[in-house]
């Protein structure tokens, strides 16, 4: 897997790179061992958190409640943590979209 993932249970942590006001949410590869993601979203008032969080969940088909920004809540380069998924599981879901 070419992103940091770091697990406990069925909990995993990963690094995110946020590129805000894209032309449209998508992931766009790795950069430095974190997830690549383009938001649609301004950086205003938490939207691209807000647009992080809903688009992670879609992504990995979990729910809003179970993704969460731990660090980096005014910056970029955020950790995000996903409850419901091991690493196996999250490495499987980003297979597809991931180049190898």
């Amino acid at each position: 897997m070419p992103i940091s993932i770091t697990s406990s249970g069925d909990t995993v942590q990963f690094n995110v790179r946020v590129i805000p006001r894209a032309g449209r949410s998508m992931v766009s590869g790795v950069r430095d061992g974190a997830l690549l993601v383009r938001l649609a979203a301004p950086p205003v008032d938490g939207a691209a958190n807000e647009a992080l969080v809903a688009f992670i969940a879609d992504l990995l088909d979990r729910p809003k409640r179970d993704v969460h920004i731990v660090a980096g809540q005014k910056s970029r380069d955020k950790r995000v943590r996903v409850g419901g998924l091991t690493a196996r599981d999250l490495g499987a879901r980003l297979s597809g979209i991931l180049p190898a």
